[in-house]
């Protein structure tokens, strides 16, 4: 990358300049006016909206700090698909409890710095045809991970002021995002540029890279088409064929991660770790990890402190607990340490998730390449294992044909105790199964590995398959229908929406077909 710095001074003016307080920006030769950007600036919104886009935080372009990040994915998602466990006992949401204040960070820096940045992106860069093509691709990406949160969510109306905005029914954006994805890669794949220009040096993703946005956003395309194959499987079919004859990631040198730097630093390192917020491995991940010998699991994680060994903490633990926190593993710190926050990259969208998705896709019967079910699955652990390191051959054809399965965690009499099973929810071996059944769960099994640490993608696609994978919680604080001690189906509605946006929100709550709590189903999961 040419620029590791942002314009800062620049960036905050464009950023929020765009407001109504026009007698202000008359004065103030500081702001810069909707009708003086041009391309020098798109550049610089298009670097903010990417960063603020994966809900991380610095102190430098439009400042937010590191807490957006663990306030909306750490102590939610996260904690949701058990990539990680809470060790202080006072943090609601890992029993499933809601914390107003926590959600509503997310929400509102995503709504105040990832939408303005990206809205002034496609004015500074208005003209420019594969700069628009490539800022639809990244509103796709944005989007679809908030509503896929939440459900209906302003959309269309975002980011243009009014005293109220009204919230999108997530069938909508959905038809919008496959508009969107299909009409960028026709304009990427007709350019005649190897780049987009006004965006190298800032895009941290590709660089400008026009051939490695065309195949990220029909990657992506492939993603939301099997998100909504339960609610609507002839228009899922359709999207997926194209997405696939258009091209997607063949390789981990497709692979879409964000560069860190100093100034835009990976989150997640800054509080994973026996010395971070306050996190465990889980119980979940020990049985898997274990019960497979799965090499990822000492590149991922360190052993308990007190016992040398890698034992995860069941999720939901009461505020009296019978084991200490030096009992349990953490992230290792050799990989996700602080010290690496400025050179471990961001895992944005990758190879190995894409073929898990042409391998269910083969499953379903749909035309997506000359590979099968099995030989799709069998990649995407490959390139999984490729992506951490693991490139030994032989070891990874062992792990690919074997026959083991998961194994009770070292807690496990901490399930029986309160009288649930200790017996791991997942009974499926590495090795590809006989039935469709057993192969449906083992896809979805090497995809919510093959996804860590992103958990926001792999809360989604547990919702939409229903795979049952993750250990109940020991405790709940939630005994909304569909919910209790099993995952959470959606976050609800901010306090402060109530009361600003009230029609709107009654609005989106009529359009969710449901109450605004966590048990209400979103749109697309309809199981």
């Amino acid at each position: 990358m040419k620029n590791t710095k942002w314009i800062i001074s620049v960036l905050v003016a464009v950023v929020f300049g765009c407001t109504d307080d026009f007698d202000d920006i008359n004065t103030n030769p500081n702001v810069i006016t909707a009708d003086q950007l041009d391309g020098t600036f798109a550049g610089a919104a298009f670097a903010n909206a990417l960063y603020k886009g994966l809900h991380h935080g610095s102190w430098t372009g439009v400042p937010d700090d590191l807490g957006t990040y663990g306030l909306i994915t750490y102590l939610h998602s996260t904690i949701f698909v058990h990539y990680q466990s809470a060790v202080p006992t006072g943090w609601a949401t890992d029993r499933n409890g809601i914390n107003d204040g926590w959600r509503s960070r997310g929400w509102l820096r995503f709504y105040t710095l990832a939408v303005p940045s990206l809205n002034t992106a496609y004015q500074a860069a208005e003209g420019n045809a594969d700069a628009k093509a490539v800022l639809d691709i990244w509103k796709v990406f944005m989007y679809h991970k908030v509503t896929d949160h939440w459900g209906p969510v302003p959309y269309s109306e975002a980011g243009i002021g009014g005293a109220s905005v009204a919230y999108d029914s997530q069938e909508s954006m959905y038809t919008d995002f496959f508009t969107l994805l299909d009409n960028a890669n026709s304009t990427l794949n007709a350019s005649s540029a190897s780049s987009v220009a006004i965006f190298e040096g800032f895009d941290r993703v590709f660089d400008g890279d026009i051939e490695k946005w065309r195949k990220f956003g029909n990657s992506l395309r492939l993603r939301l088409a099997l998100r909504i194959s339960d609610v609507d499987a002839e228009n899922a079919r359709i999207q997926a064929e194209a997405a696939v004859a258009a091209g997607v990631m063949e390789s981990n040198d497709d692979n879409a991660f964000y560069e860190v730097s100093e100034e835009t630093f990976n989150n997640l390192n800054t509080m994973s770790g026996h010395n971070g917020w306050g996190f465990a491995m889980t119980a979940s991940m020990e049985s898997i990890l274990k019960g497979y010998a799965d090499p990822r699991m000492a590149i991922w994680f360190s052993p308990a402190p007190n016992t040398g060994f890698y034992s995860g903490q069941p999720n939901g633990g009461s505020t009296n607990r019978s084991w200490a926190r030096n009992d349990v593993g953490a992230t290792n710190d050799a990989i996700f340490g602080n010290d690496l926050r400025a050179t471990k990259d961001i895992e944005i969208l990758l190879a190995a998730e894409n073929f898990f998705n042409l391998s269910e896709a083969a499953l379903n019967g749909w035309n997506v390449g000359g590979g099968t079910a099995q030989s799709y699955y069998e990649q995407g652990i490959e390139a999984s294992m490729n992506q951490w390191g693991v490139t030994d051959v032989a070891a990874i054809a062992n792990y690919i044909g074997g026959t083991t399965l998961p194994v009770e965690p070292d807690l496990a009499a901490e399930y029986t105790a309160v009288g649930l099973s200790a017996t791991p929810p997942v009974q499926v071996p590495v090795a590809w199964a006989v039935t469709e059944g057993d192969q449906r769960t083992q896809i979805a099994v090497q995809k919510y590995l093959g996804l860590y640490p992103e958990s926001w993608e792999a809360w989604s696609d547990l919702r939409r398959t229903d795979a049952n994978i993750l250990y109940p919680l020991l405790n709940t604080e939630n005994t909304d229908a569909n919910v209790g001690r099993g995952l959470m189906k959606r976050l609800t509605y901010l306090p402060n929406e109530y009361s600003t946006n009230a029609e709107e929100v009654d609005k989106a709550i009529a359009t969710l077909g449901g109450p605004d709590v966590g048990g209400t189903l979103v749109w697309w999961d309809v199981k």
